[in-house]
């Protein structure tokens, strides 16, 4: 076993040993792949969505130093079907499982320890790397004279010549260098190794499948892939893989009943990401880890690099980031991403990164945050980062949220007539529309505890459900335009509009807002309300 050839199978072993939900079906779509044109595969998703799993997994199965079938017995993988429709032997059920497993010798390289090695190597980390490679192919190979001073390109090619071996190479993390690493000239050596290993047409013949895995897609040139022979799937193009690239709402059901954790708050908490035609997949991590703490809460933080998000916040697209804390969407156009964050100073290009970041999910063509936890990650970012309107609105909805909680009505019509005039100084509605879309700006804190209930035709202008595991009252909000103060609580009396509330919670706060056009006064009336038969909380 060398650092990086033939590792066998202890870290997929772990994985089995720590609440392995089987993922085991993406091995198929590899086997499906190899010896032929597609065999080169790039599979990127976010942080903590089980990047680094899925590579170990594939390195236990292919490599041809230990012995996995044991490890694989009673997955998915390990009842594959052949790919021949017409084979009805049933003892050839199992061939495609069969066919490749430890059958190869296996390269897996983690990127991202090169970072760190930067600070060891400085610009000499490619020749390192390159070293150690080499050393580890020398081990692998001692009968082999591979001189000192080829490349690890050359070294695979001179292998496969004289030992007819095909190699499965994989690659965690490929981008991490581009990611993390500021030398510019580093980066460059990078891309022309990967090149090395993988454009040359010599070098090609050694391997019998390639995957790399990483947060980014392949980095562009001039519109052009720096690896253009790789087959790329990712959040927003996943093609056949989409359901694992993270949890599906079946696996998550299946864990939250094994081990008695709620599944509706779980969805609210970490689900709400989109890839295809899949519309519902989990954070991964966070799912387990609010299995192993029995609690939803955020876990995201702390799972990337510090202060990610913050350039992105300071970028000055204000007005978009207050939309997507309103729990609303906005358009983006990921053609023009690069791949790189070195270059993010364009809205569409911004947001294409925090799409793959896993900030944001994406429909494909609008992209919102998309759960509890990230909704509370952005509220927190928002208001430690001293970021001028953005903090200060976020702040101020807070402050009125809280003032709704304590009866302060006179508070929150201020803050309504404030919001008011900067709302008609930015957008051109009809005067109830406006009316709606101050309020829905004034509290869109609420949105990082509350969720939206689709509100039309009987039912009243704003409705405010608290999220799952949130003790929180709910908000029922009627708008009226030159009526009488109390009109729009008597409304919401009348026509009932709490009881559909009553459903998701047993208190409710009622606010009312009336404007007069005459007199440009906003008034406001709020009172709390309990379900018929039930205490307050």
């Amino acid at each position: 076993m060398g650092r990086f050839i033939n590792k066998g199978n202890a870290k997929f072993r772990e994985c089995l040993n720590s609440g392995y939900v089987d993922k085991t079906g993406l091995i198929s779509f590899m086997n499906s792949q190899l010896f032929t044109k597609n065999k080169f595969i790039c599979c990127t998703r976010a942080r903590r969505f089980g990047k680094t799993m899925a590579a170990q997994m594939l390195c236990a199965y292919y490599d041809k130093s230990c012995d996995s079938r044991s490890l694989f017995e009673g997955l998915e993988i390990a009842s594959d079907k052949p790919t021949n429709p017409d084979e009805k032997d049933s003892t050839k059920m199992r061939d495609t499982f069969e066919k490749h497993l430890n059958k190869y010798p296996t390269l897996f390289i983690d990127a991202s320890q090169f970072v760190n090695d930067t600070v060891t190597y400085g610009k000499e980390i490619l020749p390192a790397v390159q070293r150690e490679l080499l050393e580890d192919l020398r081990g692998a190979y001692p009968d082999l004279e591979l001189k000192e001073g080829i490349s690890v390109a050359t070294a695979l090619m001179l292998i496969n010549e004289a030992k007819g071996d095909k190699f499965i190479l994989i690659m965690d993390e490929w981008d991490a260098i581009l990611r993390e690493c500021k030398d510019e000239s580093i980066k460059e050596e990078w891309i022309k190794f990967l090149r090395s290993l993988f454009k040359n047409e010599s070098v090609s013949d050694a391997f019998a499948g390639v995957y790399l895995t990483g947060i980014l897609p392949i980095i562009k040139y001039n519109t052009q892939s720096a690896l253009n022979n790789f087959r790329e799937y990712n959040i927003i193009n996943p093609g056949p893989i989409a359901k694992y690239l993270g949890f599906t709402k079946e696996e998550v059901q299946a864990l939250c009943h094994k081990h008695r954790m709620d599944f509706e708050e779980m969805e609210t908490w970490y689900d709400g990401y989109q890839a295809g035609d899949l519309r519902s997949i989990f954070n991964p991590n966070s799912v387990m880890m609010a299995i192993d703490y029995k609690r939803c809460i955020r876990y995201w933080g702390g799972t990337g690099a510090a202060n990610e998000l913050m350039p992105y916040l300071k970028l000055g697209y204000d007005k978009d980031f207050q939309t997507l804390m309103e729990g609303g969407s906005i358009p983006v156009d990921t053609g023009a991403f690069n791949n790189s964050l070195d270059d993010i100073l364009t809205r569409n290009k911004a947001f294409t990164a925090l799409i793959h970041l896993g900030y944001l999910s994406y429909d494909g063509e609008n992209a919102h945050i998309p759960n509890q936890e990230l909704m509370l990650y952005f509220a927190t970012n928002i208001e430690d980062g001293n970021l001028g309107g953005l903090t200060d609105s976020l702040t101020l909805s807070k402050e009125c949220l809280r003032n709704i909680r304590s009866n302060n009505c006179e508070e929150v019509s201020d803050f309504i007539a404030s919001c008011h005039n900067d709302v008609c100084g930015a957008q051109e509605y009809n005067k109830e529309q406006l009316l709606y879309t101050t309020l829905r700006e004034a509290l869109y804190y609420a949105h990082s505890f509350h969720r939206e209930y689709p509100t039309g035709k009987g039912f009243a202008d704003l409705v405010l459900i608290p999220r799952p595991g949130n003790r929180l009252p709910g908000i029922v909000a009627e708008l009226k335009w030159d009526k009488d103060a109390l009109g729009p609580i008597a409304q919401i009396r009348e026509r009932n509009y709490t009881q559909k509330v009553f459903e998701y919670t047993k208190d409710v706060i009622l606010v009312g807002i009336n404007y007069d056009p005459q007199t440009k006064e906003h008034q406001c009336t709020i009172e709390n309300v309990t379900a018929p038969g039930k205490d307050s909380i």
